[in-house]
């Protein structure tokens, strides 16, 4: 069954919530604030059509890792390198490589970065595009789902 993670407008935790007909609202645990949700059949039988916070069509796919936790072990691997003569970076690419094979895809919605996990059609969702991103949050653009060509 697909999962939906929403990131709270107040305080940035994050709401996780199953699809269901019956579910309006969704409450974060940390503040209690309520974001609008809207659940269609589609969810349900987790394929992923339209984002259930915002409406839109437009998702992008990414490895589902967390990129504070990426980019503290990078920090990390580069303070170690100045003792080990850069063998950290070795390690962490090689545990980088592992987790890239290990870790599934995520959908995330271009406009609310609402995270899907466990989505059907997946392999539907193409991967992130910057013009795509610019356009879409900071001019409203609006692609329907369909992938950016030039």
């Amino acid at each position: 069954m697909m999962t939906v993670q929403i990131t709270c407008p107040e305080c940035g935790s994050g709401i996780h919530i199953y699809p269901s007909q019956e579910a309006k609202l969704a409450e974060c645990d940390i503040c209690k604030h309520s974001v609008d949700v809207h659940f269609t059949p589609d969810h349900m039988q987790s394929h992923l059509v339209d984002c259930a916070k915002c409406g839109r069509k437009d998702f992008f796919i990414q490895k589902d890792f967390n990129r504070k936790i990426g980019v503290t072990l990078f920090v990390l691997a580069s303070i170690a390198a100045i003792f080990t003569y850069g063998l950290s970076f070795i390690v962490l690419y090689a545990a980088d490589f592992f987790l890239f094979k290990k870790l599934k895809y995520v959908a995330c919605c271009y406009k609310c970065n609402t995270l899907y996990r466990r989505v059907e059609n997946i392999e539907q969702i193409y991967p992130f595009n910057h013009e795509m991103h610019d356009r879409i949050v900071y001019s409203g653009h609006d692609f329907q789902g369909k992938p950016l060509h030039h």
